[in-house]
């Protein structure tokens, strides 16, 4: 009885609604309440929509030749990837986040191990460090990465780097390839042992000599093969030119690298600015031999010597991303 009278007030009030407004002007309300709720409901939808969606940005780590992804839960070295379960890596990431500083067993036990949970502590960790250890190639006695204190804890000893998150790097890669610099750089190259680069860098200054030696032995010959072209007599001196002056700066970084010559890497960059243009154009050289050898093979030999200056450049900088094992590593480079 009282919702049948609640219901009749209700179309009462209504009516007088619409006799004292008129019908159109009441059917004009009721669309816009209606519109309203429902930008309400497409804001609302779209708040929900953007906080379960938003992820936080990604933590990466490189410490050595190591890089450690906690959106991924990852482990590499020089691009492989290391097994290591969740657990020892949430370990390790809290180690490289707290670089440096001590982290007790109890902080350890209360972020791997949340309130409730019933395990032997203890053993826990220490099985979590051991893994850790195994990963990277660590030991306790002379360790590299992880110190165990003797206040009950440990610490991270090496550098630590922070990166960029994936998507972010990707994005800084696309847009560098028109924006940036073309050049690699330390980190774009992988790690290798001294003697490695030490040797195919002689090699590299070796046939470079052999270029210039070889030129000024054979001038007679290399002025016949000169004469059919334009400007031979300015060709021919700008040849024996670069090679007489070549033959010393050769010599030098030669004698350099096989002394160990302190600061090799900063000098070799101030002069590869000038090595470039001069490797340049030596890698015609082939051509010279066109006595010898067909010009197919010539053009070849000249496409591969193209990149000598730029593999040059790399190799001293692959020296200086020396693994922090290799105690072979180049001084100063």
């Amino acid at each position: 009885m009282t919702e049948r009278r609640g219901w009749n007030n209700a179309c009462s009030i209504t009516c007088s609604r619409i006799v004292s407004h008129g019908a159109s002007a009441y059917l004009s309300d009721i669309c816009g309440e209606f519109s309203r709720a429902r930008r309400w409901l497409r804001l609302a939808h779209s708040i929900h929509w953007l906080r379960m969606n938003a992820t936080p940005p990604s933590r990466r780590y490189r410490f050595g030749v190591f890089e450690a992804d906690a959106s991924t839960g990852e482990l590499h070295r020089q691009g492989m990837r290391i097994k290591l379960h969740s657990q020892p890596f949430q370990l390790l990431l809290l180690l490289l986040e707290r670089r440096g500083e001590l982290l007790t067993r109890e902080e350890i036990c209360r972020e791997l191990w949340p309130d409730g949970t019933f395990v032997d502590y203890e053993h826990g960790v220490n099985s979590a460090i051991n893994r850790i250890r195994e990963a990277l190639g660590d030991r306790a006695a002379n360790p590299r990465f992880v110190e165990t204190l003797a206040r009950g804890g440990y610490r991270f000893l090496a550098p630590v780097e922070s990166l960029e998150s994936h998507a972010t790097t990707k994005a800084a890669e696309s847009s560098s390839l028109f924006t940036g610099n073309i050049f690699a750089t330390p980190e774009d190259l992988p790690v290798s042992s001294r003697s490695t680069v030490a040797t195919i860098f002689v090699l590299f200054q070796l046939m470079y000599l052999g270029f210039y030696v070889g030129a000024l032995a054979n001038l007679a010959e290399i002025q016949d093969l000169l004469a059919v072209l334009p400007y031979a007599t300015q060709v021919f001196l700008l040849l024996i030119v670069t090679a007489a002056v070549m033959i010393p700066v050769r010599t030098f970084l030669l004698c350099a690298l096989l002394f160990r010559a302190p600061g090799l890497r900063a000098k070799f960059l101030r002069l590869w600015w000038l090595l470039l243009p001069m490797d340049v154009l030596w890698a015609l050289s082939p051509f010279l031999l066109l006595h010898h050898i067909n010009s197919g093979l010539a053009l070849a030999c000249m496409a591969i010597l193209l990149y000598s200056p730029f593999a040059q450049r790399a190799l001293l900088l692959m020296a200086s991303r020396q693994d922090p094992g290799n105690h072979n590593a180049l001084p100063n480079v």
